[in-house]
């Protein structure tokens, strides 16, 4: 079963992205390196709830 969650920049804080996990497999929070378009670098981005 795979889910929506929503990525928010650590640095400025603001929600930029929308992916699906298997909350199964990963059921800590997720983050990865993204491109911040307020920020205009990449950044790291965690997931909200």
């Amino acid at each position: 079963m795979r889910d929506q969650v929503t990525l928010a920049c650590n640095d400025c804080k603001r929600r930029n992205y929308i992916t699906t996990k298997n909350k199964r497999l990963h059921p800590d929070r997720v983050e990865f390196k993204k491109y911040c378009r307020f920020c205009r670098k990449h950044t790291a981005h965690k997931e909200t709830r």
